[in-house]
């Protein structure tokens, strides 16, 4: 066992000692991955304390550059300056932070690895040699992200859970990787739990996948009873929780897609609430955690949330409010800024985004996919969003397992066949916000009109001040960073992602 692990250690220490640069690779589309495997694997580097009026400069883009630093010094200010980006001295909300779900189908591939490899897939996102994420989703038995659907109480009738347990899954895939990434993170991984599947006797439809299936009214306290049970069962796995949600996407039991969920219609799910869930957590152990409502796409909000926010006894358990990323594209952010103008008391966080959902595959080094990643943060962080959790931490090459076949994309890919994993160009674009903005980091007052640019800015619990800068244009973009600190003049690259951290 020492052997093992002292081999361990010196495969990782190999990997991160090596020419820390991203190895490229191109899978045909319009950029490339970064290639991790036993000899190499790009890291990050944490961020350093600046001196007053220095700045350091990342960049990511679509020619080829992951992460690449450069540092400089504030200049007086800038005549005709062009291309302005304000930074004012209001700040907002506060941001809870940056994630990924830990799926069976994470773990799955993560555990496909060799254990060095696993290693530094982990690393990647929860150390500061990654992107230092400070959340974590996790499932409360199976997701369409599964090899099959299961609950922990599955066998017949069981109001009182005397079959309760959690699933081989939990042991294999989640839990070990928990524990892992928490220990990565110095204890600083906040986790979310979400629910998809109930046990089939507690619906009116007992199928896991069946569409217009509720939960009948008698088994509504059944039902909240079923969450307790596993705050219970992972608190015993020494795993603990900051929030949960009220059930992932409601609204997809209402479509023809077989995908696991229990629907609820708004009045009937703030019955539920009101009565029975909200009563029990608030009474119980638990009583801390944040219970954040809807947890399903921008489209219908804030119509949902007004059918269910009449009652104010509804409103007065429920502490925030997730949102799918999936309609934005449509509906835009609008709805954002109305939810927080109607409900200013109760956070905004997106609970789950991922790309390849229409085309149903994975796109390696797909340049597009990472300005959506970063084009749809900065707009929510801009409209009063907390925190942005993307959906599975790693899939496999054709964007899976999912048992129905509802493949995605990923920021990191397994190929298991050649003991590798690559880290995609939407890995960076969580890398430019999710690594500058640990706890206490809150939304700063920014101002910009720029064509093709998009624009956020972070103050930092250590007074420094991260900009996030999407360009989109084909072309390089001369812009300059103002603070009464002094001027930032900058060139970015074409199809670009750039965050800039200053001293003040």
């Amino acid at each position: 066992m020492l052997l093992k692990i002292v081999a361990l250690f010196v495969s990782v220490i190999h990997c991160l000692s090596a020419d820390n640069k991203c190895v490229p690779r191109s899978f045909g589309h319009s950029s490339t991955v970064c290639v991790c495997n036993s000899d190499s694997c790009h890291m990050l580097e944490s961020i350093e304390t600046l001196p007053t009026g220095n700045y350091v400069k990342y960049t990511t883009n679509q020619a080829g550059l992951r992460f690449v630093k450069e540092k400089g010094v504030l200049e007086s200010k800038i005549n005709n300056a062009q291309n302005l980006i304000e930074i004012g001295s209001q700040t907002y909300q506060e941001i809870v932070g940056f994630g990924g779900a830990f799926t069976d189908a994470a773990g799955i591939n993560i555990r496909s690895l060799s254990e060095d490899l696993q290693d530094l897939i982990l690393r990647s996102y929860f150390s500061e040699e990654g992107n230092e994420y400070r959340l974590g989703r996790v499932p409360i038995g199976a997701t369409d992200f599964s090899l099959n659907p299961y609950s922990y109480c599955d066998n017949q009738t069981d109001p009182e859970f005397k079959s309760f347990k959690l699933a081989n899954e939990d042991y294999d895939y989640k839990l070990p990787f928990i524990h892992k990434a928490k220990e990565l993170s110095k204890n600083n991984l906040e986790l979310i739990a979400s629910l998809w599947v109930a046990p089939g006797w507690m619906k009116t439809n007992p199928e896991f996948t069946a569409s217009y299936s509720f939960i009948k009214s008698d088994m509504y306290q059944v039902y909240a009873d079923y969450y307790i049970k596993f705050l219970d069962a992972y608190k015993n796995e020494s795993v603990s929780f900051w929030g949960v949600t009220t059930g992932n996407e409601p609204m997809t039991a209402f479509m023809p897609k077989a995908i696991p969920s229990v629907g609820w219609f708004p009045e009937s799910q703030g019955r539920w609430i009101k009565e029975n869930f909200g009563p029990t957590l608030r009474n119980s152990e638990y009583k801390d955690i944040k219970i954040i409502g809807h947890d399903d796409s921008t489209l219908l909000v804030p119509l949902i949330l007004e059918l269910m926010f009449h009652d104010e006894d509804v409103k007065s358990y429920i502490d925030g409010i997730g949102l799918h990323w999936y309609w934005d594209f449509l509906v835009g952010m609008e709805r954002d800024n109305e939810t927080h103008n109607e409900y200013p008391d109760k956070f905004i966080i997106v609970t789950e985004a991922c790309n390849g959902y229409i085309i149903q595959q994975v796109l390696l080094g797909e340049w597009e996919g990472a300005e959506r990643y970063a084009g749809d943060i900065i707009q929510n962080i801009n409209n009063w969003s907390s925190g942005w959790i993307d959906w599975n931490l790693a899939l496999d090459m054709q964007g899976g397992p999912t048992f129905i076949k509802n493949y995605v994309d990923a920021p990191m890919i397994v190929n298991s066949a050649e003991n590798e994993f690559y880290k995609q160009p939407t890995y960076y674009a969580l890398s430019h916000v999710s690594k500058f903005a640990p706890k206490g980091t809150v939304r700063l007052q920014v101002t910009a009109d720029i064509s093709g640019v998009g624009v956020t800015a972070l103050k930092r619990p250590d007074g420094s001040v991260a900009v996030i800068i999407l360009n989109t244009n084909f072309e390089e973009t001369e812009t300059t960073v103002r603070d009464t600190t002094g001027d930032i003049s900058l060139k970015l690259t074409p199809k670009s992602i750039t965050t800039v951290v200053y001293s003040k």
